[in-house]
């Protein structure tokens, strides 16, 4: 056996995943690239007028048509917590009024039921903003400097490639307000608990935690049916 084959042997599974760390709001990847996450809301489509769906088309495509760099569309439909959901939905601890409580108690027994009926689903949705390539004057960016413990050198590279995530997710951002699709930037938190999520397929805790359900619980019937309580 060669020294070659030993190492192979010994190496980590970690080696096979794209990522090698979270830096404040950065994804660094093996490959020194960087990538910014921004959690999306949604749009009731089928809900909108004729003229509302060919408002909302028309935005998507001046939105796709501007862009100069690729991005990468995040769907995870997940079993939701129900607790959590009910959670959000108790505001600000303010006492409501009679009526307003009463639906509250009513609507929390209905999503109780259905629960214990029917398969529950939390979908989310996220955008993948990449950073440009890494300089040529130092191949490999900061993950060079990084991995070389050099401190100074890869705090100033993280400060030009934060600069160019910004710029993009305010970009991004924009383009699709215009759609009607409100956006927030993950920290640094929630992107080590969404990745963690999505290899475990659960729900993301930190997500969660931050913001409370972003969308009410998709219904599943065991016919496959969905229907949208949110």
């Amino acid at each position: 056996m060669t020294a070659w084959t030993a190492r192979r042997r010994l190496a980590s599974a970690q080696e096979l995943l794209p990522i090698e760390d979270v830096l404040e709001d950065v994804v660094l990847l093996r490959n020194g690239e960087c990538r910014a996450v921004l959690q999306a809301g949604c749009v009731n489509f089928a809900l909108k007028s004729a003229p509302e769906q060919e408002a909302i088309l028309a935005a998507y495509r001046r939105f796709l048509n501007g862009l100069t760099y690729p991005l990468q569309l995040l769907v995870r439909v997940v079993p939701t917590d129900v607790e959590a959901y009910l959670r959000g939905l108790q505001g600000d601890g303010a006492a409501p009024s009679e009526t307003l409580a009463r639906l509250a108690r009513d609507h929390e027994a209905f999503v109780r039921r259905i629960a214990r009926e029917r398969t529950l689903l939390d979908r989310r949705f996220y955008v993948v903003v990449p950073s440009g390539p890494a300089p040529a004057r130092s191949r490999g960016g900061i993950l060079r400097a990084w991995r070389r413990g050099d401190p100074a050198r890869a705090r100033l590279d993280l400060i030009g490639i934060r600069r160019q995530l910004g710029f993009r997710c305010a970009e991004v951002a924009h383009g699709l307000a215009a759609v009607g699709i409100s956006t927030r930037r993950l920290d640094g938190d929630e992107l080590t608990g969404l990745w963690r999520s999505a290899l475990a397929g659960t729900p993301s805790t930190a997500t969660v935690a931050a913001r409370g359900p972003a969308h009410g619980p998709v219904v599943t019937a065991r016919a496959a049916t969905e229907v949208n309580h949110g």
